[in-house]
């Protein structure tokens, strides 16, 4: 199985005012987090707004991210709620050059268990693939025992968990087999959860803290728990302001903007945070002071 990284950044999709993909923006945010911290990068997620990418977009962000950042993990967004579509997607993600291939659990049509396990089984066959079991995109939630199942197939090589429950990815963990891997989808269960065996996490919060994030993992896996702790809660009001103040990616591509970084504009039906809002996950970000790495001016015209 590819080494795929413990510290994957959910990338962000920078656009263009008129709307349109900005890919030289996409390539040069990609080359800054592996500089700071990351061990490689999901493109097209939920953080990378897919649900409004054309699948030519998705297919050429796998390319030219994949060209900026040689040697660097590159994991794919290439699962939705229809089977075959997600498998065909797939095939062109792989073509393209992505390292393994992100599934979500099949949102609105709410698939049983079975048919998750089938879903996933189906999309295992064309690369390595991670699962992202997040219950609040999806409304439904899948569960250890087939997380479990899921893990037994070979092309199946982790689970990005984001079910809120402590307890569940405790279960994945202790019953996965060698090599499955565990990853966070939500950044402030990081630490809890790689205390319970997980891997580490597909990170939101690594746009602007990558440096933080990974000094964390690094010292959780060393054994030097007050040092990662104190990152982490340094870390936890930052988190909270990038996934309460509105949906993800609103307040962090408004923060990044207003760092200097050229995000671009949100796709409709999202829009940018009001002045209120934008100003408090700013307070918020300036209050993380050395954590907080992503202080750049614009690097992309």
């Amino acid at each position: 199985m590819p080494e795929i990284g413990r510290l994957l950044t959910a990338m962000i999709t920078p656009f263009h005012e008129d709307g349109s993909v900005n890919y030289e923006a996409a390539q040069q945010l990609a080359r800054q987090l592996v500089e700071d911290g990351s061990d490689g990068l999901v493109v097209a997620g939920s953080t990378g707004e897919a649900a409004t990418l054309s699948d030519d977009e998705k297919i050429r962000l796998v390319e030219l991210v994949k060209q900026a950042i040689p040697g660097r993990s590159v994991v794919a967004g290439t699962g939705g709620n229809d089977t075959r579509h997600s498998v065909e997607l797939s095939e062109r993600a792989m073509k393209a050059g992505a390292d393994a291939l992100l599934g979500v659990v099949p949102y609105y049509n709410k698939p049983p268990q079975e048919g998750m396990y089938e879903h996933f089984k189906a999309m295992s066959q064309v690369g390595p693939l991670i699962m992202y079991n997040i219950v609040g995109r999806t409304a439904v939630n899948m569960t250890a025992e087939t997380t479990l199942r899921c893990a037994g197939e070979p092309g199946i090589i982790g689970v990005k968990e984001a079910s809120g429950n402590l307890d569940q990815m405790g279960f994945v963990c202790a019953g996965k087999p060698a090599g499955f891997k565990v990853w966070s989808g939500d950044d402030s269960f990081t630490l809890p959860l790689m205390a319970v065996g997980g891997y580490g996490v597909i990170c939101v919060v690594s746009h602007l803290a990558g440096r933080a994030m990974k000094r964390l993992i690094e010292a959780h896996l060393a054994g030097d728990n007050d040092a990662a702790r104190e990152i982490h809660l340094g870390l936890l009001p930052v988190i909270r302001t990038l996934m309460s103040t509105a949906s993800n990616p609103v307040p962090l591509k408004s923060a990044m903007n207003a760092l200097g970084f050229p995000a671009g504009p949100l796709r409709l039906p999202l829009t940018p945070l009001p002045p209120a809002d934008l100003e408090k996950v700013m307070k918020d970000v300036r209050a993380a002071g050395e954590l907080i790495s992503f202080k750049s001016g614009v690097r992309v015209a």
